[in-house]
C-alpha cells in the first residue's frame, strides 16, 4: 500500500535503516565524554527499552545559568504478563537506589519503569536488569513491546496457558539483532561475513510501535481492546477452546489532528489455541510490509485497517497464514477486575492485591510503599505481579502471610484498597511532568488531588461506592489509557485539557469529546451537572457512562474535533444538564 501522498520514508525510518541493525554509535556515544545522544541514535536507544529525557522544572534556571538541559534516562524493563519473582524485585528496588531517583513506576503495560538513571550509570542499570534474567530489550520501538496477559494468579488451566503463551510471544518476536547484547552485556561482536538478519522485522523493523495483549472471555483487565493485536481466550467448561482475535486498536492521537484519533480494537476471527503464534507472526508481517512508513503520526495499525477496510485485512491475512480465519465467536461483555484486597489462588495458596496510587513505588511521609514492598520481598519472599492498572499483586502465599502483609501495610501508612473510593481504585495517570518530552500539561502529580475533589462531590452525591474508572494524561497519545475511561482528562497546554466522557469500566467504548480548554480549577464544575443527573436520573445501577449514552446520545448532536466525538448538547439536554 503506497503510503499518503506518496512521501518518502520518514527520518526514523532513515534511521533505523542507516543504523546497522539497532547499533548505530551508541556504544561509541555510551563511552565517550558527550552529554547526550543524538537524533539517529535516540530513535535506536528506544529499541534496548531507554530514552533520553530531562529534567524540564529545570529547564529555566539552567537556561539562566548557562546551562544545557539536565538529561537522564528513562529505562523500561519488560515483564510478559507481569510476572517477576520476589529476588527480582528486590534486585529492581536496589536498582533503583543505586542508579535512579530512588521510585520505581508500574507502566500501564504491566512492565517496570526507572527515572532519573544518567548516562554514566545507564549500561550498569541495563546488565543488573539482565543479571535478574530480565530485560529492558523491546519494551519500547518499532516492535512488538511488553507482551500483556491477565494478571490474576489464577490455578486453572486456562490462566496457566494465557501466562505462558504471553512469555513464548514475547521470544518469539524479540528481534535478533545481537546488539543490546553487544552493547549492554558486552556480547561477542558479530563478525561473521554473512550479513546479519531480521528474520520477522526486516531491515526497518515495524512502522511504528505494536502492542499485544491477552484477556480471557471472563476477565478484560487488560483492556484488550485498547492494542494493535488482542486475543481473547475462549473459556467453555474449564477448557481453552481457542481465541478470538481483534486487531487495530490504539489510544494515540493528536491535537487539531482530526485524521489521527482513539479507536478500539475490532472483531478479526477466531483461531484454534495452537495458532496463536503464527496469527502475531501473520499480523505482524502485513502491518510490516503495508503499514505507512511516511508519516509517523498515521503509522499504526489502526490507520492500515481503517485504509484497507476489514474485509480487505482479513483477506491478506488468510492469503498469508497456513490456516483460514474462523468467524469470531459471540461473547458477553467481558468484565474487569481489580483484584485489589485477599483472593484464592485455586491451587491452597492466596494473592493480595496492594492499590498503588499511579503505580509510583516511592515512601512518601504518610506512606512507606517502597519500604513495605521491599519488606514483603524479604519476609514472605512470594511473586508479585505487576497490573495494567497500576497496581501490584503478590502472589503464592499462605493465609497467615496475608495476615502479616496485611498489617505489614498497615503499619507502612498504606490504606487497604478495600477501604478507598471507586473513583480512586480506578484512576490513572501518566508520568507527564517534569520527566516525558511529550507531556503539554500535569498530569501524576496532580491528579491525587483531583480524585479528592471527585470524590467529595460522590461522597455528596450518594455515589462513593459506585464504579467509575477517571483517568488522566499530559498529552493526547494515551499511554493510561484515558479514552476508554468513564471520564478522562487530556492536556492540551500548562493548566488547559480536554475532558471527554463515555468510555466504561469494561473498556469496550471510546469516550466523547465533553468540554474543551478547561483549567484543573473548572474540573468539578465542568462535570458537576453530569454527575449530578446521573445521580438523581440513572435507573438502578447504572453506570455514569451507560447514563450518559442513554440521556445525552439520544438527544445531541456529534461533530468530528481531533479525531473524537464531541457532544453538542441541543436545547433538550442543556435542560437536563442544569
Amino acid at each position: 500500500m503506497a503510503d499518503k501522498k506518496n512521501k518518502g520514508p520518514s527520518k526514523v525510518e532513515k534511521a533505523k535503516e542507516a543504523g546497522n541493525r539497532l547499533r548505530g554509535t551508541i556504544e561509541e556515544v555510551l563511552t565517550s565524554d558527550a552529554e547526550k545522544f543524538e537524533h539517529d541514535d535516540l530513535q535506536l536507544l528506544k529499541f534496548h527499552g531507554t530514552y533520553q529525557q530531562d529534567d524540564r522544572d529545570l529547564r529555566k534556571q539552567r537556561r539562566a545559568d548557562g546551562l544545557g538541559p539536565a538529561y537522564s534516562f528513562m529505562v523500561r524493563v519488560a515483564m510478559p504478563g507481569g510476572i517477576t519473582t520476589a529476588d527480582q524485585y528486590l534486585g529492581l528496588d536496589a536498582i533503583a537506589d543505586d542508579d535512579a531517583n530512588g521510585t520505581l513506576r508500574i507502566t500501564t503495560r504491566q512492565g517496570i519503569q526507572f527515572h532519573g538513571i544518567i548516562k554514566g550509570d545507564l549500561k550498569d542499570s541495563i546488565a543488573r536488569i539482565n543479571e535478574k534474567l530480565l530485560t529492558t530489550l523491546a519494551a519500547c520501538g518499532d516492535v512488538e513491546r511488553n507482551v500483556m496477559a491477565c494478571p490474576a494468579p489464577l490455578a486453572d488451566k486456562p490462566h496457566r496457558i494465557v501466562r505462558d503463551i504471553a512469555r513464548k510471544i514475547a521470544r518469539e518476536l524479540q528481534p535478533a539483532s545481537r546488539a543490546y547484547h553487544e552493547i549492554w552485556l558486552d556480547g561477542e561482536k558479530h563478525l561473521s561475513a554473512k550479513p546479519e538478519t531480521e528474520p520477522l522485522y526486516g531491515d526497518t523493523y515495524l512502522p511504528r510501535k505494536f502492542k499485544i495483549g491477552i484477556a480471557l472471555n471472563s476477565d478484560n483487565s487488560i483492556d484488550v481492546y485498547s492494542y494493535d493485536l488482542g486475543f481473547i481466550a475462549m473459556v467453555e467448561n474449564d477448557t481453552l477452546t481457542g481465541y478470538n482475535v481483534v486487531v487495530g486498536g490504539g489510544m494515540g492521537m493528536t491535537h487539531r489532528k482530526p485524521d489521527t484519533y482513539a479507536k478500539l480494537a475490532e472483531p478479526l476471527g477466531f483461531i484454534e489455541p495452537d495458532q496463536i503464534i503464527e496469527t502475531a507472526k501473520t499480523v505482524i508481517t502485513i502491518f510490516r510490509d503495508l503499514g505507512n512508513r511516511s508519516d509517523r503520526k498515521h503509522a499504526r495499525i489502526k490507520y492500515l485497517i481503517d485504509d484497507m477496510g476489514m474485509d480487505k485485512f482479513r483477506d491478506e491475512f488468510n492469503t498469508r497464514a497456513a490456516f483460514n480465519l474462523q468467524p469470531y465467536r459471540p461473547h458477553e461483555p467481558v468484565p474487569v477486575h481489580d483484584y485489589i484486597g485477599r483472593h484464592q489462588q485455586g491451587d491452597g495458596k492466596m494473592f493480595y492485591g496492594v492499590f498503588i496510587q499511579n503505580g509510583r513505588i516511592a515512601d512518601f511521609d504518610d506512606k512507606k510503599i517502597k519500604t513495605a514492598l521491599r519488606t514483603i520481598a524479604e519476609k514472605h519472599a512470594p511473586g508479585f505481579v505487576f497490573t495494567a492498572h497500576q497496581n501490584v499483586l503478590i502472589t503464592n502465599v499462605t493465609a497467615k502471610q496475608c495476615d502479616d502483609i496485611e498489617q505489614l501495610l498497615h503499619d507502612h501508612g498504606i490504606t487497604p484498597g478495600l477501604e478507598l473510593s471507586q473513583a480512586r481504585r480506578n484512576s490513572m495517570a501518566c508520568p507527564a511532568l517534569p520527566t516525558c518530552g511529550l507531556a503539554l500539561s500535569e498530569s501524576e502529580r496532580v491528579i491525587a488531588d483531583i480524585i479528592t475533589e471527585i470524590e467529595s462531590e460522590l461522597d455528596t452525591l450518594g455515589l462513593r461506592d459506585e464504579p467509575i474508572s477517571i483517568r488522566m494524561t499530559g498529552c493526547p497519545n494515551g499511554c493510561a489509557r484515558p479514552y476508554t475511561a468513564d471520564i478522562a482528562f487530556v492536556g492540551k497546554g500548562p493548566d488547559n485539557y480536554n475532558v471527554y466522557v463515555g468510555g466504561g469500566m469494561n473498556g469496550d467504548r471510546v469516550v466523547d469529546l465533553f468540554a474543551d480548554d478547561i483549567a484543573q480549577a473548572d474540573f468539578i464544575t465542568t462535570l458537576r451537572p453530569l454527575l449530578k443527573n446521573w445521580a438523581k436520573d440513572r435507573n438502578n445501577g447504572e453506570s455514569l457512562s451507560d447514563y450518559y449514552h442513554r440521556v445525552i446520545g439520544s438527544t445531541q448532536t456529534r461533530i468530528k474535533v481531533t479525531g473524537l466525538e464531541k457532544t453538542t448538547i441541543d436545547a433538550f439536554s442543556l435542560k437536563v444538564l442544569q
